[in-house]
């Protein structure tokens, strides 16, 4: 039986293949996304983090709520998360390009899903974390944006250029500039992502959690609609 990480990406992968042979280009966020994950747990594999289980953990709910909003989707657009009714809409658009199809998809998942997949896993032990449990939970966190750094390029060759020659163009005129821009607009989304968590969690007031997830899904609307 394969393990919870790889029964995530053997998911990732089987709807790749779909939307491929269906000509769907969603499947350039999600081949992204399988990459990302792909290195992921490799780093887990190889006890790169300080705490391999609670990333593994963190990994499989952040797919989750991917492939729940995915299924809301499918069966009814409006009915999923405004953030990625937009992303869908801007992937599956014939006349956007594949750089914002992947950039909606990336917007969506990290600016809004990473912040409740943060919540769920830190708020039950959070109280109970001593100050240097919870930074080894940042830095883990934080540790991710490297791995994010090593797999762009893969990216870029694997999924971007096949669909998107002048990338090709671009990255030969600027070097690993482009790829330094991408990578370090990344990194800022994830520490407002957990700056934003940090919020979420200093509250129990339902009212004041409704109105700050409320904020950060605008946020990421805004950004969708730049993208887009």
């Amino acid at each position: 039986m394969p393990t919870p990480d790889l029964a995530v990406a053997s998911r990732m992968a089987a709807q790749i293949q779909h939307w491929e042979a269906e000509g769907d280009q969603r499947a350039v966020f999600l081949s992204c996304y399988l990459l990302m994950t792909s290195n992921i747990i490799s780093e887990i594999d190889h006890q790169e983090f300080h705490d391999s289980a609670w990333v593994s953990r963190l990994m499989e709910r952040f797919a989750e709520y991917y492939f729940v909003a995915l299924e809301e989707y499918e069966r009814e657009p409006s009915s999923a998360p405004a953030v990625w009714h937009s992303a869908h809409d801007i992937s599956c658009a014939p006349h956007t390009l594949a750089l914002q199809k992947l950039m909606a998809g990336v917007n969506a998942h990290i600016n809004y899903d990473l912040v409740l997949s943060l919540v769920d896993l830190l708020e039950p032990e959070w109280e109970d974390l001593e100050a240097d449990q919870r930074t080894a939970r940042y830095n883990d966190h934080c540790h991710v944006n490297a791995v994010i750094g090593r797999t762009i390029d893969a990216v870029q060759d694997q999924v971007l250029d096949p669909v998107m020659p002048i990338v090709v163009l671009i990255d030969e005129l600027l070097g690993p500039v482009d790829e330094n821009l991408v990578s370090h607009l990344i990194a800022h989304w994830r520490e407002t992502v957990w700056r934003d968590t940090m919020q979420l969690l200093e509250t129990n007031l339902p009212t004041e959690r409704t109105r700050l997830i409320h904020q950060i899904e605008q946020a990421a609307l805004r950004t969708a609609r730049l993208i887009g």
